[in-house]
């Protein structure tokens, strides 16, 4: 369910309302002003750290900088933002009257539809554009249609990753050294299998290739469009140079991602079909949207959030007792199946644990936008700043969602935040 909120534009009564003040910050001298925030952003300072050190300088929740990638081989691209990180602004990024969506998915920056068999894909489109609704239309049909086997599809899949872990750690090498094992590879084959299952309605196991290296080849497709706007930690000055300074080229990856095509146009041709015959998308777009979906928002996502998930309640064996009762408590009479209404109603703790650490480490920490027309950005305490027609806002998430004016104990992760009435009024503020 999306949040609800007050349009951060409403007005308040005229009498306590200041008049809209100029965005603090600078986007210094052409060129230079861009490869410092560069520098800072992926040498000098953490992602988290330059966020804060300049809100902390200019005494702003919204400020300009500039946002990688920038200098000197990405051409066309306009690095300068106003940035967002308290949870009142921060819904102008989710309001469609406000921000246009087109080709700013991961920023200023476009991968390119080279990545996505060139298919302008339904997320690199505006609200307004009549293909959006459609391809999301379609998207949303598919995910409700199989949702009946979700519960199931996804018990054998941990099955088979806690079988693959359980075989790792009965290895005997020899040593004295504690038995160990790592779950971070068998748990994206999981989510791999679960999500074609559960999205595409096609079964890995019917090709070996995509069963056992579908999800190398996506984690590859991910790191080829997304790297120049990351930090990974190569020694520098290597990254900057060979990673941050020119777009990744999409060819690199043609021959894995035409073997996920040519499995979706196979084992999902059901799907493909629904999407021809009932919301009028062809063949090529709909196999490339669904790969998108698949691999961009849901294998990404998951892949992102659930080790942060499973490393924070393994670390906590208080709270992992708790969840486990639980569970074991809502699953009585049940044979070992349930659904969305019991997790709804019978599982408070294991919701309100995944929407903290989703507050705490959101899968997606930035969020980007470009004003439609010009308007007034409202945040806390009566601030205002006046934002004009195209100019690109940026939101980031880990920041809006530790904001001490919404979330006591912000940087805390308190399992029990999202409990009874207030949390579910707390509820609004989380995305």
């Amino acid at each position: 369910m999306l949040p609800s909120f007050v349009s951060p534009t409403a007005s308040a009564a005229a009498s306590v309302t200041p008049p809209p003040r100029p965005i603090p910050g600078s986007y210094g001298p052409p060129v230079l002003g861009p490869l410092r925030d560069r520098l800072d952003y992926f040498w000098f300072q953490s992602q988290d750290e330059f966020f804060r050190k300049r809100a902390a300088a200019h005494r702003s929740t919204v400020f300009r900088t500039n946002i990688p990638p920038t200098f000197p081989f990405f051409v066309g691209v306009d690095p300068r933002v106003v940035a967002i990180v308290d949870a009142a602004a921060f819904t102008a990024l989710f309001d469609p009257d406000l921000v246009d969506k087109r080709d700013i998915l991961i920023g200023p920056y476009n991968p390119g539809a080279g990545f996505t068999g060139g298919t302008r894909v339904g997320v690199y489109l505006d609200t307004q554009e009549e293909e959006h609704a459609r391809v999301k239309t379609f998207a949303m049909d598919l995910l409700h249609r199989s949702a009946r086997t979700w519960s199931a599809d996804f018990r054998a899949s941990v099955g088979a990753m806690l079988d693959a872990v359980d075989a790792e750690f009965g290895k005997d090498d020899g040593s004295d050294k504690k038995p160990s094992a790592s779950y971070l590879v068998p748990l994206q084959q999981c989510i791999f299998r679960f999500l074609c299952k559960a999205f595409v309605g096609a079964d890995p196991s019917a090709d070996w290739l995509v069963d056992n290296f579908g999800f190398t080849i996506l984690d590859i497709w991910l790191a080829l469009q997304i790297l120049p706007t990351q930090k990974i930690g190569l020694v520098q000055p290597l990254e900057e140079l060979l990673i941050h300074s020119f777009p990744l080229p999409s060819f690199l990856i043609w021959p894995g991602y035409y073997v996920l095509y040519r499995f979706i146009e196979k084992h999902g041709a059901e799907a493909v079909a629904y999407a021809e015959a009932q919301h009028g998308i062809g063949k090529k777009d709909a196999i490339n949207n669904m790969l998108f979906v698949l691999g961009f928002n849901a294998f990404g996502g998951f892949s992102v959030f659930l080790p942060f998930l499973v490393a924070k309640v393994g670390g906590a064996p208080a709270l992992r007792e708790r969840l486990r009762d639980e569970v074991r408590r809502a699953m009585v009479g049940k044979d070992g199946e349930f659904g969305f209404a019991t997790v709804r109603e019978d599982m408070p703790l294991v919701r309100s644990t995944v929407y903290e650490m989703l507050r705490m480490q959101p899968p997606v920490p930035l969020q980007f936008g470009r004003a439609r027309r010009d308007f007034v950005l409202r945040s806390h305490g009566g601030a205002a700043y006046q934002v004009s027609a195209g100019e690109v806002l940026c939101g980031y998430q880990p920041l809006a969602m530790r904001d001490p004016e919404v979330f006591e104990r912000p940087e805390e992760f308190v399992p029990e935040r999202f409990l009874g009435d207030e949390g579910a009024r707390l509820l609004q503020h989380l995305f």
